[in-house]
């Protein structure tokens, strides 16, 4: 099943039924950002022309809609006239009811990937609030009346800005990272006051992505933040815990009884994100043309310092080995001696990585959680961009290449490793929906399968 690109087929889970109306879906993953629809009653099958409800032009975007009522709200840009929108849909027949142009001085750069309507708005049924690194908050009513916003500076950062805020009881919450600020802020929803604001001493870099949406649990609010995973007072914005981790702060974290779990990712956090080297003798046995006994420029082979497998169709997909670095004496040839000192630094850079992993962590923990406190889950296979999923009693997260993995929640144990049939890169999280897991992968292509230990593919 195929999802268009700009012409946007709004046949997505949560309006996707014309038996069974579901439930608000207020922030980035719904309620709770917890990616469930399990009240939803949905078709297996559907595309262009199959179970279409009705369709609607719009502006390009990456956010997520929002739902709440009879409205759908999401945000576009306009890159031919640097036009950030928020944009209002009725549910019921896809009208635009309203679109109200957000001014900037600028607009935000980042991944080639990244779109600068990348943040997903959140509603209480009220009033709407959208981020764009461009501007900052946003909030209007839900007849496009605009109540407030909280203007920020331009972000900078490698990748965009793509956070999503949330709304928790009575404030707006938002956790932003870039080279301008590192915070966690929460503001008045009513009148969009400041009511605190927590800096992050952590050190912003260009590997730190800094997308994940905050989440709550009674009183407490969780965070992914960069390299690591914090526990905050939604009152006063006290840090109660805070548990260290190998981790960009890319996905948003679930909840599961009494932990929450975190897919904490790293750019050379496991085996198959560190592709070998080859050693010297390799490399003149296939690469060297002239017979000269040494590599020229045009003689090394693309060598990947860190590469995203499975995921090569995305632009700046990983680092490769330059050749200025390793002709270190400048005489246009690389020598045996050249290349064994240059892995060697490799190598040394290459160990200042950690391991990451899909974590379990309890939500009552205080203070700094030690290593021995966290259960680590799985090792490999974790994604870097799309969110877990968890039923109860299994753990779901996919990966690049439509790779999807299922954990028993209790034990961590492995329970499958499949192909969804999706290809390339996925940045979109899977949902649950009527016993049956969704997954997008980049090429838009949705596959469906059944939930459990046996999974089947339904649809693709």
């Amino acid at each position: 099943m195929q999802l268009c690109g700009k012409l946007v087929l709004v046949l997505n889970i949560i309006v996707l039924s014309g038996n069974v109306v579901f439930g608000d879906w207020p922030q980035f993953r719904g309620p709770n950002s917890e990616g469930l629809a399990n009240d939803a009653s949905v078709p297996t099958e559907f595309g262009p022309g199959k179970n279409e409800l009705w369709r609607a032009p719009l502006g390009s975007g990456h956010s997520s809609p929002c739902v709440v009522g009879d409205a759908i709200f999401l945000t576009t840009y306009d890159k031919a006239q640097e036009k950030l929108a928020v944009v209002c849909i009725a549910r019921s027949d896809g009208n635009i009811r309203w679109q109200r142009v957000v001014p900037t001085d600028a607009i935000e750069k980042g991944h080639p990937s990244f779109s600068p309507a990348s943040s997903t708005p959140t509603s209480d049924g009220e009033r709407v609030v959208a981020y764009f690194g461009s501007y900052g908050l946003i909030c209007f009513d839900v007849d496009g009346k605009k109540l407030w916003d909280f203007r920020m500076p331009l972000t900078k950062s490698f990748s965009g800005n793509a956070t999503s805020p949330a709304i928790v009881d009575d404030r707006v919450i938002l956790y932003r990272g870039c080279y301008v600020d590192h915070f966690l802020l929460a503001v008045d929803k009513l009148t969009g006051k400041e009511l605190w604001r927590v800096p992050q001493a952590e050190h912003f870099t260009g590997e730190m992505a800094c997308t994940a949406c905050p989440i709550a649990v009674g009183d407490k609010l969780i965070v992914h933040t960069a390299r690591s995973v914090q526990a905050f007072d939604v009152e006063s914005g006290k840090r109660l815990w805070v548990a260290k981790c190998a981790t960009t702060a890319t996905s948003t974290p679930v909840l599961s009884g009494n932990e929450v779990l975190v897919a904490a990712w790293n750019k050379m956090g496991e085996p198959a994100l560190r592709p070998k080297f080859p050693r010297f003798a390799q490399l003149i046995e296939k690469h060297d043309k002239d017979g000269d006994g040494s590599i020229s420029r045009n003689e090394l082979p693309t060598l990947w310092i860190f590469h995203r497998p499975e995921g090569a169709e995305a632009p700046q997909n990983g680092a490769t080995i330059r050749f200025n670095h390793v002709d270190k004496d400048r005489n246009r040839e690389v020598s045996s001696e050249e290349w064994a000192a240059h892995l060697r630094r490799l190598e040394a850079f290459r160990k200042g990585y950690e391991t990451h992993g899909l974590l379990a962590i309890r939500i009552d923990s205080e203070g700094f959680v030690d290593a021995d406190e966290i259960r680590t889950l799985e090792t490999v296979g974790i994604p870097e961009v799309p969110s877990p999923l968890c039923d109860g009693q299994y753990v779901y997260f996919v990966k690049n290449g439509g790779v999807l993995t299922c954990l028993e929640l209790k034990t961590g144990e492995r329970v499958y490793r499949t192909r969804t049939g999706g290809r390339g890169t996925h940045y979109a999280s899977p949902l649950i929906a009527d016993d049956r897991i969704f997954t997008i992968a980049g090429n838009g292509q949705i596959s469906v399968l059944t939930l459990g230990p046996n999974p089947k593919v339904l649809a693709m």
